[in-house]
């Protein structure tokens, strides 16, 4: 007996405790269990248990490595890297912990060649369904550099990434689906998996090796302990319905709790034509139209677009306010503040756009530069702008428009000579003369160069984000061009645009609108599978930029836009070319969102394609499963029949289908309700005929208790003048048609007018965009039925009242 505590002291006092190195070592609550055992001084996993859908995996025959450390002498080496998994590690030390509603588990190991340790923690909260794991790596002898850490390294023969698609671009329009920052789900046994962070790279291989890492880059210095973004593994109760507890855990680890965002945005009034007197203007229109008049609640934000900045010198500071605004943008939070609500601003932490122009004097300062846009790992560059985000949120900004971190939506780049302050690169595989956007880099084989970019500019901006968070925990912040759609993003902001879209959805009428960026959301939920909650995007709609439509058409077009469910709603209107049928549409509208915003919690596209003319629509449920709504759009010429099934595979939240459940059915618009019954019981299957165009919208609410409409419909008749659609005036022989020339953030762009009736905008060679025009008269067309396009006496042709163009001479 001696012997043996004589045996467990000396062990203790060398870091080795004998009691804790044996049997079976496990973490469990009553949703998931992981087990493991040591044998031989080596680390084993045992099993995971999906308690909640009565699953598991005997994991432990299955060559399970637990973890992977990709190491090398040199970063540029072109020897094989070194592979470490738990295999080449011995458990030196294993302390459990219970209490105050955490279990935790760290194995301490070691690894002799070379030498290093690693600690694995893992941790499950209360009746959490989700447990994480990281690890910390202290090199012991010097010369290494850790490549990839993935915290995760199972084999799992049911597992599956539901995104696939891998375009790291540097150019090309639409073609940006980075991959990164997604989820790994499992097909039988009901699991997800992925690693914390937004530029996670989690991957299964057709054998079913599953990685959840990323790309580090950097040395690993002796004494010092590098940290682990956590892996998080959790379980569903039914695996046909894993998306749907994934969100859930996402729903956990929000930087703030899924919020409605009703807010104006400056740029399609005045583009970069703001001052403080015009925002000032329409922000007092706005609240006085839908607030003061209509009833719907202030809004959130008043946001100047681009265009406030003095883009002069910021070798001291960035984003200083140009002379169209005070200073402060003093009478701008005055203008807000009387509307009840708070200031918001654009701005661009690449400075593309209308920042571009300041970049020059930067780069000769020594501000790190990446040509053609700056850096989002540059030390001198992001502390002076964390430096002013920080300035502004004290100030009062609550929201924050962050447009182009990685590039735009034709261009990215990259950091090709990050050597020079710390960056991680392959300068070995790079051609000498390569930029930071060349059109070469669109080449898979610099893939792992470019993410390594990505992954250090994306843990500046988390710490960026988290800084202003901590002077205003509730700012409201999107990240626009140059993002992806990874929803680990939402730690740190609210929304991100939702990518490969353009700022304005095209066509020549609504429907047009709607398919084109239906056909978006299609793409990214159908086809590329983005595991992303749609409540949490940005779509730069609703547009109303003219009063030239009936209340009827702009009344199906906003609820069939609202009804996409995202929490960021950004108005972009012309606020004076609206007239009253105008605004008591979008005030409807708006009640509606934010009455029905409870269930825009989990939000589902339903039907067939968009652009393929089917019948499709989007429904929302919130958790509890007593509200949701069905929205429903027939886009084609023809009648069509449509039959939907209210249970879980048709988009009903896991509360809302329990078997033996109603609901009554009501709608803000009375025609919706035509043929179908008034109560449905989960698993009823509800059948309507859409005529050409038809938009429905159907909310339910539990049996026994019932929405009440009444004040959307006293907004449908409180006005009785309509638009009167005019007759058509002929596009042959217009003295606009041609190409007109002007310049624009230091580029030349053209617009060209072909007889067909389409205009097509160019930045140099480079088309940005085909849209349709209509003839308003013989000195004006309509671009895409919103942007004015019109002759003045001089020859000069007006865009958009803002660009002025003249006719090209080429």
């Amino acid at each position: 007996m001696f012997s043996n505590l004589y045996k467990y002291l000396l062990a203790a006092f060398l870091g080795y405790s004998s009691s804790l190195l044996a049997g079976v070592i496990s973490i469990e609550n009553d949703w998931l269990a992981r087990s493991w055992s040591i044998e031989n001084g080596r680390l084993t996993a045992l099993k995971i248990e999906n308690h909640a859908a009565g699953r598991f995996l005997d994991v432990q025959n299955v060559g399970v490595e637990e973890f992977r450390l990709r190491i090398s002498r040199d970063l540029n080496d072109p020897d094989p890297d070194r592979i470490l998994t738990a295999q080449d590690f011995i458990v030196t030390r294993v302390d459990e912990f219970f209490g105050s509603g955490v279990q935790s588990v760290d194995f301490s190991m070691r690894c002799s060649a070379p030498a290093m340790l690693v600690k694995l923690h893992f941790e499950l909260r209360g009746s959490d369904r989700w447990l994480r794991k990281s690890l910390s790596v202290t090199a012991l002898e010097p010369g290494w550099f850790l490549e990839r850490v993935d915290v995760e390294s199972l084999q799992i023969a049911d597992a599956n990434a539901p995104y696939t698609q891998s375009q790291i671009t540097a150019q090309g329009p639409s073609e940006w689906r980075p991959g990164l920052g997604q989820p790994i789900y499992t097909k039988d046994s009901g699991l997800f998996l992925g690693v914390e962070f937004p530029a996670a790279w989690n991957q299964v291989s057709p054998e079913g090796d599953v990685l959840c890492g990323y790309l580090h880059g950097y040395e690993l210095i002796p004494g010092e302990t590098f940290q682990s973004f956590p892996a998080v593994m959790g379980v569903t109760e039914d695996p046909a319905f894993v998306q749907e507890s994934f969100y859930e855990y996402i729903d956990s680890i929000r930087a703030q709790p899924l919020r409605l965002q009703i807010q104006y945005n400056s740029w399609f009034d005045y583009g970069p034509g703001v001052n403080r007197e015009r925002f000032s203007n329409s922000v007092s229109e706005i609240h006085e139209q839908l607030v003061h008049d209509r009833g719907v609640s202030p809004f959130k934000a008043y946001v100047i677009d681009d265009g406030w900045q003095d883009t002069r010198d910021w070798t001291d500071t960035v984003w200083k306010v140009n002379g169209k605004f005070d200073p402060d943008l003093k009478t701008s939070r005055y203008a807000v503040q009387k509307a009840e609500s708070r200031l918001g601003i654009w701005l661009s932490p690449g400075c593309l756009f209308g920042a571009s122009s300041a970049i020059p004097a930067m780069k000769e300062a020594g501000l790190e530069s990446i040509d053609p846009w700056m850096s989002m790992a540059g030390p001198k560059y992001m502390a002076l702008l964390e430096k002013r985000l920080v300035e502004l949120t004290r100030a009062g900004t609550g929201y924050f428009k962050l447009d182009g971190v990685f590039g735009h939506l034709n261009i990215r780049n990259f950091e090709v000579h990050g050597e020079r302050y710390g960056l991680p690169t392959l300068s070995r595989i790079l051609p000498e003369d390569i930029r930071g956007s060349d059109r070469r880099l669109n080449d898979s084989k610099y893939d792992e160069h470019k993410v390594y970019y990505f992954s250090a500019g994306t843990l500046r901006l988390m710490q960026l984000f988290n800084a202003m968070r901590e002077v205003n925990p509730e700012v409201y912040i999107v990240i626009s061009n140059g993002a992806w759609l990874s929803p680990w993003w939402l730690s740190y902001v609210d929304a991100v645009w939702m990518i490969n879209a353009g700022d304005a959805a095209g066509g020549s009428s609504r429907t047009e609108e709607l398919v084109y960026r239906d056909g978006v959301y299609q793409g990214l939920v159908e086809e590329d599978q983005t595991q992303y909650p749609l409540n949490s995007i940005f779509n730069h709609e609703p547009k109303k930029t003219s009063s030239r439509e009936t209340k009827e058409q702009f009344r199906n077009y906003l609820y069939m836009n609202l009804s996409r469910g995202t929490g960021f709603i950004e108005l972009y209107i012309k606020t004076f070319e609206l007239k009253d049928y105008d605004w008591d549409v979008l005030a409807e509208g708006l009640i509606w969102a934010e009455r029905m915003f409870p269930a825009f919690q989990h939000v589902c596209m339903h039907g067939g394609s968009p652009t393929a003319g089917a019948v499709y629509g989007y429904t929302g449920w919130n958790r509890e499963g007593n509200l949701g709504f069905v929205s429903i759009h027939n886009p084609s010429e023809k009648s069509q029949r449509y039959m939907f099934q209210l249970d879980r595979a048709f988009g009903l939240s896991r509360n809302a289908a329990r078997p033996g459940k109603s609901f009554r059915l009501s709608s803000p618009m009375e025609s919706s309700m035509a043929g179908i019954t008034e109560i449905a019981e989960v698993g009823q299957r509800i059948q309507i005929t859409l005529q050409p165009g038809e938009v429905r919208l159907i909310c339910l609410c539990e049996e026994g208790k019932s929405l009440d409409w009444s004040d959307l419909k006293n907004l449908q008749t409180r006005t009785d003048s309509d638009y009167v659609t005019p007759k058509p005036v002929p596009v042959d022989g217009h003295p606009i048609l041609g190409v007109w020339e002007y310049e624009w953030a230091g580029s030349i762009h053209t617009r060209e007018f072909t007889s067909d009736g389409i205009c097509i905008l160019k930045s140099g060679d480079a088309v940005q965009w085909r849209k349709p025009f209509r003839v308003m008269s013989d000195k004006e067309l309509l671009v895409e039925e919103s942007y004015a396009h019109v002759l003045q006496p001089d020859g000069i042709l007006m865009i958009e009242g803002r660009y002025r163009a003249k006719r090209s001479q080429d």
